[in-house]
């Protein structure tokens, strides 16, 4: 089933878009032709970008150390089992000895490679990593794909944690909200949202076989789903159809 996740904070939609590059790193690490890790490498490099900011491995660390004060004060709770909170919390604690045991600023093995950065330093030019303009560079995508594959793990290792984290936050994140079946009539469904805790994500679920996908408008307020289907040139048109999906709100 098709999911849409919508983030109502810039520190959500952090997390979402590095899950995101993650995911595509750690499939096409595994492929075998230099073009596929030239995308991995690209990747890697938005990685960099998205995580300068040095309070996030603070902030990964703070929300980790808060989960796990959560999950154990529902010990002895009857409706939670407790194989399944020891898991959860063992995951929580695996996830954060490495991010802590990381020196210094997130990536920034990365960073004091000169060779990388000049490579990084060049890919933000249209067409910039050509063979004329990156000889060494041409020569590394020559390489063997097991040497490639070697070298963009070495190069990975030092992010793992900050992957790790990511991974069980959102995890949590995901599983932490009702989920209420619902119908967008003539395509379009709102809802008015209040509560002292405001939602931090929502998560729209559709069938398989509806061939349409949902735009979002949301705040800490209100709720606007619109959606929408392709025609043949890829325009988006506005389904005038009821559609059944599911909503679910989710904070941490």
């Amino acid at each position: 089933m098709p999911s849409y996740d919508y983030p109502f904070n810039e520190r959500i939609r952090t997390l979402l878009r590095l899950e995101d590059l993650f995911i595509k790193v750690l499939h096409n690490i595994e492929g075998e032709h230099e073009f596929i890790h030239h995308s991995v490498l690209l990747s890697i490099f938005q990685i960099l970008d998205i995580i300068e900011r040095a309070e996030l491995k603070m902030d990964l660390l703070q929300e980790l150390d808060r989960q796990k004060m959560v999950m154990n004060n529902l010990r002895g709770n009857p409706s939670i089992e407790e194989k399944v909170l020891n898991d959860l919390v063992t995951d929580i604690e695996n996830a954060a000895r490495p991010l802590r045991n990381t020196p210094g600023k997130l990536g920034q093995t990365l960073r004091d490679n000169e060779w990388l950065m000049s490579i990084k330093q060049r890919s933000v030019i249209p067409g910039g990593v050509c063979e004329f303009d990156l000889p060494s560079y041409h020569y590394w995508l020559g390489l063997s794909s097991e040497r490639r594959k070697h070298d963009l793990s070495v190069w990975m290792s030092p992010l793992m944690p900050l992957h790790d984290a990511i991974r069980i936050i959102l995890h949590i994140l995901r599983g932490s909200g009702m989920t209420s079946n619902m119908t967008a009539t003539n395509g379009a469904y709102q809802q008015m949202l209040g509560g002292a805790k405001p939602a931090q994500m929502l998560r729209v679920e559709i069938s398989d076989d509806t061939p349409c996908f949902p735009e979002v408008s949301a705040n800490k307020y209100a709720i606007n789903i619109r959606f929408n289907s392709l025609d043949n040139a890829q325009r988006p048109r506005p389904c005038d159809h009821d559609i059944n999906f599911s909503l679910t709100l989710c904070n941490l």
